[in-house]
């Protein structure tokens, strides 16, 4: 899985053939790499200068550490929700009654599969936030690694985006595609103008 193996056994496995990991697996792994900058910068943030804050930087510290974790975990969750997709796809439809069950069992698995990366467009909305909250009291030496954070969380809830819009639209039950469409509209929109306005406001701060 995503979360043990190597960067180089992974990105192998990403350019491979094969169906998993992909689109959702990368989108996490964008997540994870947001919540590791924030976490930096607040490492870096530390000491008898930034005293004063220190309670708030290491709670900072500590909620992006945990969304690293969580964020792995969604990398897994994806890989393993889409070969669920992969599998459903496989069942036998020789009789009317498997058609049935064949057909039901896709849309659960397609409604399954867009329910990982809406949680992770929730996962890289609090590390933007995160990132914003570490933006007024951050060591300036590496303040463009707040940028940096918030660029990966914008990449992470867009390419989620897509994710989820893929498995509405192979829905074929009307009902199920409406409802799921209906939770996930707008999901990643905060987010990105969230993460577009902390990089601007560093790059503000870094040119003048």
């Amino acid at each position: 899985m995503i979360s043990s193996e190597t960067i180089s056994d992974y990105l192998a496995r990403l350019a491979s053939r094969q169906p998993t990991p992909g689109g959702g697996a990368a989108a996490a792994l964008h997540a994870a790499q947001g919540a590791a900058l924030v976490a930096m910068v607040g490492r870096y943030t530390t000491g008898g200068k930034y005293e004063q804050h220190a309670a708030t930087v290491q709670r900072i510290i500590q909620a992006a550490d945990d969304l690293i974790g969580e964020a792995l975990r969604l990398a897994d969750a994806d890989e393993r929700a889409f070969q669920g997709v992969i599998d459903a796809y496989k069942l036998d439809a020789g009789t009317d009654e498997l058609k049935t069950a064949r057909a039901a069992a896709i849309r659960d698995a397609l409604v399954q599969a867009a329910q990982t990366p809406a949680q992770l467009i929730e996962v890289a909305g609090a590390v933007v936030g995160l990132a914003t909250e570490l933006f007024d009291v951050a060591n300036p030496n590496v303040i463009s690694d707040v940028a940096a954070a918030a660029d990966a969380a914008r990449a992470a809830a867009t390419t989620a985006r897509v994710n989820i819009d893929i498995n509405v639209v192979a829905i074929k039950d009307p009902e199920a595609r409406t409802l799921l469409a209906h939770q996930t509209d707008g999901l990643e929109d905060k987010v990105v103008l969230a993460a577009d306005s902390l990089a601007a406001r560093v790059r503000e701060r870094i040119l003048s």
